[in-house]
């Protein structure tokens, strides 16, 4: 049997709670650090789980905009929005730095990640607010997105991500929240979805199309319903199949 390798990453610190449920079934985490959701105390409990479970630590910077979840695109000056970056994650550093950890990755909540994927001066401001970064830390991009594009331009570490518990457009977007197949949820068309990306490098659109992906990473979001149910299949399936967690 053929043998593949996947990084299996869950969004949390956002106040579901369920991290000390799902870690255990992941390989890395991006912990919100203030923008969308997540505070102090929130960052230090995570970040002490991660560590126990020996996953790669990274940050997951937003919007400032705890109102909406960071899931909609927020009216905000360019100037405020390259601060609000920069000051969550250097609070999020601080917190690392108490908990003696180290941060392996970057990457950017819901709307932040949407429009950086599509918008180029918004991709480039962002990437102008990670730079102090750069070289030592990856960051997690869509495939085929202008992010992707600028940030390899610009000298960063990248790590294509998919997404695991969500659909997609043939444009490689996903499908809105605001519609009801936005997000997969049985654990068994969960598999279904990864394999596809995972073996043959294609994933399989809303309109059955199948469109060419690259996937070193992929995301259930902690937020998602049956999110530990999926993490628990997957630990189950995945190595029938040949998939290791890497």
């Amino acid at each position: 049997m053929k043998k593949w390798s996947i990084d299996i990453n869950c969004d949390v610190g956002e106040g579901v709670g369920n991290e000390d449920d799902l870690l255990p079934f992941i390989s890395s985490c991006n912990i919100a650090c203030g923008g969308h959701a997540g505070d102090i105390a929130s960052m230090e409990y995570v970040i002490g789980l991660a560590k126990k479970h020996h996953l790669k630590i990274g940050a997951h910077p937003s919007y400032p905009d705890k109102t909406n979840f960071g899931r909609q695109v927020l009216s905000i000056s360019d100037d405020d929005l390259k601060i609000s970056i920069i000051d969550q994650l250097r609070t999020f550093n601080r917190v690392l730095e108490k908990e003696n950890a180290q941060l392996h990755h970057i990457k950017a909540h819901g709307a932040l990640y949407n429009e950086t994927a599509k918008n180029k001066s918004l991709a480039l401001l962002y990437l102008e607010a990670i730079k102090p970064y750069l070289g030592n830390t990856f960051v997690y991009v869509p495939y085929g997105s202008v992010i992707a594009e600028l940030a390899i331009e610009n000298g960063f570490r990248i790590i294509y991500e998919a997404f695991a518990d969500r659909n997609y457009n043939t444009d490689l977007s996903l499908v809105s929240r605001k519609l009801s197949n936005a997000l997969i949820e049985e654990p068994q068309k969960v598999l279904e979805h990864i394999l596809f990306i995972i073996q043959k490098g294609k994933v399989r659109t809303v309109s059955k199309e199948e469109i060419e992906i690259k996937a070193d990473t992929l995301c259930i979001h902690g937020d998602t319903p049956s999110a530990l149910q999926i993490l628990m299949y997957l630990s189950r399936e995945l190595p029938n199949s040949g998939v290791q967690l890497k």
